[in-house]
């Protein structure tokens, strides 16, 4: 049976992930492909000039291709180092990402597509964040305050879209430029959400109707201050979660090694239990509970 700890292959396959651990556990390591992905961000930029891209086309393709080929032998390491632990490696998104990343670059519909390419060359940036904990934590907060954000932007929109309306009845008329259509007045109130030009805007609206005071300051009372405050609540919430998901992560132990700890914790309050529950004198002795 290939299951058993002594038997030839997995040790093998410990041997192999003890080996790739080494290595992609060190800080040496960590630093190049750090140093890797800047290099590339760096090529990206290059691209954008076209006197230099045309010039040295065969120069920047042949850093792509290194840069590809450093990137998949990173990937595969990574992938050695759960040679004992093959699912661990699946259960962690960022290895995911870098596998997609990483991946993708062979497929062909992607490497016929120079539009595609840039964009999935673009996004190996992003895989500074595995080597930058406070960064990765951000973007973990970032994911896990979409739903909430979602909620933000749904609310948002309905307010906008109201006031939009209201405006379009005070000022459509005086003012079509800003209010002349829904478009007009919803683009209007977006803008005035930084409370860039509110002053000029009060001052317009005085001219039509003494409502706009009421209307531009409820407007801002509940766009700029209680809807903005409810979004930082989110943000912070969610970061707090990223900052315990980034705490158990760090907390590297297997969980089947977690498991038998605390079976094993289980067992011994078990055991304590059934030996308290004994009169006195049918209680073994130390020396009998160790023979």
């Amino acid at each position: 049976m290939t299951d058993h700890p002594l038997h030839p292959q997995n040790s093998a396959r410990r041997a192999l992930a003890r080996w790739a651990r080494d290595i992609t556990e060190a800080r040496w390591f960590a630093l190049t492909v750090l140093a890797l992905i800047l290099a590339n961000a760096a090529l990206l930029g290059l691209e954008t000039y076209r006197g230099l891209a045309a010039d040295q086309a065969h120069m920047l393709r042949l850093a792509e291709h290194v840069c590809l080929a450093a990137f998949t032998v990173e990937i595969a390491l990574r992938v050695c180092a759960h040679a004992d632990r093959p699912r661990d490696f699946f259960r962690d998104p960022w290895n995911l990402f870098d596998l997609a990343v990483v991946a993708c670059a062979f497929l062909p519909v992607v490497r016929e597509n120079a539009t595609v390419l840039r964009l999935l060359r673009l996004a190996r940036v992003l895989r500074t964040a595995r080597f930058l904990p406070q960064l990765r934590i951000v973007m973990v907060a970032v994911g896990r305050s979409l739903p909430g954000t979602v909620s933000f932007l749904l609310v948002g929109a309905l307010l906008l879209y109201v006031y939009a309306m209201i405006g379009w009845l005070l000022f459509g008329q005086h003012d079509p430029q800003q209010y002349g259509s829904i478009g007009r007045a919803i683009l209007t109130l977006f803008l005035l959400m930084t409370l860039d030009g509110l002053g000029d805007a009060v001052h317009a609206g005085l001219e039509v109707t003494r409502w706009s005071v009421v209307y531009y300051g409820s407007y801002v009372l509940i766009a700029s201050f209680v809807l903005v405050n409810v979004l930082i609540g989110v943000v912070i919430s969610s970061l707090e979660e990223a900052r315990e998901l980034e705490r158990e992560r760090l907390d590297d132990t297997p969980p089947a090694d977690k498991e038998l700890l605390a079976r094993i914790v289980a067992a011994r309050k078990a055991l304590a239990d059934l030996e308290a529950s004994l009169p006195a004198r049918d209680r073994p002795t130390r020396r009998q509970a160790l023979e």
